[in-house]
């Protein structure tokens, strides 16, 4: 029920906010339609506020029964709850300051891992758990499980690091960031539902707990944003997302399975290794190019030289 009151207010709110992030300066021109207009960004903000309202009052429905008898207080599961709210109000603050003041992008691997940290504590804490479950193909070569120690918190750093780029990463057309997470939290409630007459029932409880609140205030967002889009997410909101998904994977412990889930985002990051790491040029937008005379999109062309001949190149 609380879930669905979100996405009614964040379907509400939205609008009548619209008109006070361009007056704040916070606005964009889409490059995708023949209008000029200006449309408010950095709206993600508004459904992870939301959101993380939604999560708040679900904390005396949830732990009610501890809250009666102090003795049997889940003090484990707050904790983890609490870290897990803890690092998407980072994201969220940080996604914030990135769309205000345009961080460059060596600020935009830090910050999630510094975001990252309380999961980090908690799960060392709770669990301290380095085991990795090997996939069944693999297990006659490395067995049922491998115990990498120390580098099982590096693997969990960089997961939260890679789910906040990953979305902003594949970005830039009407719907896509939001579009995309939709169906990650999808994917991850359908996951949850069906492992909850397994033996990790709190651990998939916790996931619903966190993604069903996600996917309402999401959706609403998604009503928004879809073509032709009446608000930009920002980058907000593609941070929030990928905190959002990497916190159910390292405290719900099916990290493997949520980076099955982001197997799109997963080819598009290796497909943009060149121009991340400026192997070839990157256009400032890499998204289409519209043309107004068809209609249509067209993939956008750069010029580069390769240094064997000295002659540009055209690419897309």
């Amino acid at each position: 029920m609380l879930s669905l009151i979100a996405y009614c207010i964040t379907d509400e709110l939205i609008p009548k906010m619209k008109n006070l992030f361009i007056n704040a300066g916070l606005f964009g021109v889409d490059l995708c339609k023949v209008s000029k207009e200006k449309i408010p960004e950095a709206i993600g903000v508004l459904s992870g506020c939301v959101f993380l309202v939604t999560i708040f009052l679900f904390i005396p429905i949830v732990f009610g029964n501890g809250l009666m008898d102090r003795g049997k207080f889940p003090h484990n599961e707050f904790a983890e709850l609490l870290a897990a709210l803890l690092s998407i109000c980072c994201m969220l603050l940080l996604g914030f300051a990135d769309d205000v003041l345009n961080l460059k992008w060596r600020y935009k691997l830090l910050l999630p891992t510094i975001a990252s940290l309380p999961l980090l504590v908690v799960y060392y804490v709770n669990f301290n758990s380095t085991t990795f479950i090997v996939p069944i193909p693999l297990r006659q070569f490395f067995g049922a499980s491998i115990n990498i120690g120390f580098l099982y918190y590096i693997y969990m750093g960089m997961l939260a690091v890679f789910c906040t780029n990953a979305i902003n990463i594949l970005a830039g057309i009407n719907g896509l960031e939001v579009g995309q997470s939709v169906i990650i939290a999808i994917s991850i409630i359908i996951f949850d539902i069906i492992e909850l007459r397994g033996d990790q029932f709190k651990a998939h409880s916790f996931s619903l707990h966190i993604m069903i609140p996600y996917l309402t205030t999401t959706l609403a967002l998604l009503k928004h944003n879809w073509y032709p889009s009446k608000v930009f997410v920002g980058d907000t909101f593609c941070y929030v997302s990928g905190m959002t998904f990497a916190v159910v994977a390292i405290l719900s412990h099916f990290s493997k399975t949520v980076l099955l889930f982001f197997l799109p985002q997963i080819i598009n990051f290796i497909y943009s290794i060149p121009q991340l790491f400026h192997i070839i040029p990157c256009p400032r937008h890499r998204l289409p190019k519209y043309s107004a005379e068809t209609n249509l999109l067209y993939p956008k062309c750069v010029a580069y030289c390769i240094l064997s001949n000295k002659r540009p190149k055209r690419i897309r």
